[in-house]
């Protein structure tokens, strides 16, 4: 099950990765999970939304991950090859970063603006 919560990636990509940038307003934001590769196992990262913005993580790599903010504030369910979580919508304005809590090494940062 997935925890609703503040946390978002964009489908644009930026040459810049300190001013990544935000998807348009209403679109849904895939970030993908490419593996276990530390600052570069979430793609993009960092990831930049707009308020409202709803994220979906998408498991790229063979081996099964999850996506969870630090301070557990939202969560995806574990997710196998090849599957996507249910949208999460952003709804708090900040910049978090989380993980993948079967990984750990596996970190990535999202914007909220």
């Amino acid at each position: 099950m997935m925890f609703a919560g503040l946390f978002a990636n964009a489908c644009g990509s930026s040459s810049s990765p300190s001013s990544p940038t935000p998807a348009s307003p209403g679109s849904d934001v895939t970030i993908n999970i490419t593996g276990i590769n530390g600052a570069q196992s979430f793609a993009p990262s960092p990831t930049t939304v707009n308020l409202g913005q709803r994220v979906i993580w998408k498991n790229t790599d063979t081996r099964s991950h999850d996506a969870t903010q630090d301070n557990n504030v939202f969560a995806t369910p574990v997710l196998a090859s090849g599957a996507s979580s249910d949208p999460i919508s952003m709804n708090t304005r900040g910049t978090f970063t989380y993980h993948c809590t079967i990984h750990p090494s596996m970190v990535a940062t999202i914007t909220v603006q």
